[in-house]
């Protein structure tokens, strides 16, 4: 998924998305792949790296915690790094892991 996303393609990010996602805010897949694509569209340039994660696995289940870097070029995501805390969880669905939550907290 942090491929897709440096190398442009929301599409390819969203395979990663299970189709019951939840995140901040009441914020669903559609509205994830929305703002995705604004990302996308007002930045030239998208980077993201990830920290340590820290993984809890429970049978199909799984809770990842990490720090993210996020950089990009453009009117939204500024040139400077924006730091966040993230929480998500992983379900195995037919062999692929889908994020099926996210929550993050700018630092």
């Amino acid at each position: 998924m942090q491929e897709a996303l440096e190398e442009r393609h929301a599409d390819r990010f969203m395979e990663g998305v299970a189709a019951d996602f939840s995140g901040n805010g009441g914020l669903d897949r559609a509205a994830l792949q929305q703002m995705v694509r604004l990302q996308l569209l007002a930045n030239t340039r998208v980077g993201l790296t990830l920290g340590p994660a820290e993984v809890q696995v429970h049978g199909d289940r799984a809770t990842v915690r990490f720090s993210a870097v996020a950089t990009g070029g453009g009117r939204v995501l500024p040139e400077r790094a924006g730091v966040w805390e993230v929480t998500s969880g992983w379900r195995d669905e037919d062999g692929q892991w889908r994020l099926y939550y996210a929550e993050w907290k700018r630092r």
